[in-house]
């Protein structure tokens, strides 16, 4: 029984890390659609999220039926409840990037992002989605020790990139107007939260993995 448990177990991470590859895979998706206003990559985004959703569902029941049939103890325990916990952060990355994409559906066919701060973006659509990339290997790897504080630093990079669109949009030099700053404005927000619920995940992980939460950021 033990090790058919164990092989439960693989499973529901294999599960969870193909939701990690789909959030990564629309992250990409939507920044191109964003900096490139493709319509039909948009609505492509949009429309997948919702097959997320559905592995969100199958995970969380798949690990309450463990959590049921199995009743298991310490550290597989922490990996059972850290499977539900990072399903619903990895959903939520899911409809971050759809937020994306909906920008880029609704300024069609004209761009959202100015040519100006296109370059900011294309970078924050690299970062998140590399973040999305390493923690699909966390998760596959157990939970490395380690992931936490890796991804913090790229957090980091995300928040400092956030910062640099704030200054630009509120500098006398903005020749856009309010209404694309508050756009602007808010897909930095999209990118940032996409980033912060990477680290969460990474910090779950490590912590089923290990049993001690890891240090602050």
């Amino acid at each position: 029984m033990r090790e058919g448990f164990k092989d439960d177990l693989d499973r529901l991470d294999e599960r969870l890390a193909g939701m990690g590859e789909a959030a990564a895979a629309a992250m990409r998706s939507a920044t191109r659609a964003l900096l490139t206003a493709d319509l039909a990559l948009a609505e492509q985004v949009i429309g997948a999220d919702s097959a997320l959703d559905d592995q969100r569902a199958e995970c969380e029941e798949e690990a309450y039926s463990l959590l049921a049939l199995q009743a298991p103890v310490a550290g597989d325990l922490r990996g059972v409840l850290a499977v539900v916990y990072c399903a619903e952060k990895i959903e939520r990355m899911g409809d971050l990037a759809a937020h994306i994409a909906s920008t880029a559906r609704r300024s069609h066919p004209e761009r959202s992002v100015p040519a100006d701060l296109e370059p900011v973006f294309a970078e924050l659509g690299d970062v998140t989605a590399r973040m999305a990339d390493r923690l699909t290997q966390f998760i596959r790897g157990g939970g490395v020790e380690g992931g936490y504080a890796e991804l913090s630093r790229s957090d980091e990079t995300v928040d400092a990139l956030h910062a640099r669109v704030l200054a630009t949009i509120t500098s006398a030099d903005w020749t856009h107007g309010q209404r694309t700053a508050v756009a602007a404005t808010l897909l930095t927000r999209f990118y940032e939260r996409f980033a912060d619920q990477t680290v969460s995940v990474a910090k779950r992980l490590e912590f089923a993995a290990t049993g001690a939460l890891p240090g602050p950021r």
